[in-house]
């Protein structure tokens, strides 16, 4: 991992990774910024030194917020802690998107494994994923393909109030697939 710069504030060493990170203390060399102080009040524009010295004394971090304002709108804060908070922030964006769930079924399942399974693709589609229902043939199963589309439409009608399906069903390989998005 390459580090593109290297920052000493007030609690020691950091580094800056990432490019689009902002630029924090002595990364800082503009003369003159717009200084936010830790509470949120508008200080005014001032000297990046006096600044600077600002941050140290409250033990904080100054933190170029709004690089491409002129002059830039600098924060005094703590910055590992507002690192923290928007990988936070990140990770909960990314769980927030539906998951895709797979349910597997046999051409010859009986009638209770088959309740049994509707009933996870009937939780999973409740809790807005995306749920494919394959049906698997082995060997000579391949013979009775048919049953493996009617078992599917069965699916389908049995969903109906759940979940939508998102294409009609079709073949993969040794498979018939079908997927069911949940209904808004």
């Amino acid at each position: 991992m390459e580090v593109i710069g290297i920052n000493r504030g007030p609690r020691g060493f950091r580094d800056r990774k990432q490019e689009n990170a902002p630029r924090v203390n002595e990364q800082i060399r503009i003369p003159q910024v717009r200084l936010v102080a830790e509470d949120g009040e508008q200080v005014g524009i001032v000297e990046t030194n006096q600044a600077l010295d600002m941050a140290l004394e409250a033990d904080l971090d100054l933190v170029e917020v709004a690089p491409n304002a002129r002059p830039p709108v600098c924060r005094i804060m703590n910055y590992g802690k507002y690192r923290y908070e928007q990988s936070k922030k990140q990770k909960k964006g990314k769980k927030s998107g539906s998951q895709l769930k797979e349910i597997r079924l046999g051409p010859m399942i009986s009638d209770h494994d088959y309740e049994f399974k509707m009933k996870h693709a009937e939780k999973f589609l409740e809790g807005h994923h995306k749920v494919r229902v394959t049906v698997e043939f082995r060997g000579r199963q391949n013979m009775y393909r048919q049953q493996g589309r009617e078992l599917l439409k069965r699916v389908e009608e049995d969903l109906k109030e759940f979940g939508t399906p998102e294409v009609p069903i079709r073949d993969e390989a040794r498979n018939v697939v079908i997927i069911l998005v949940p209904k808004p």
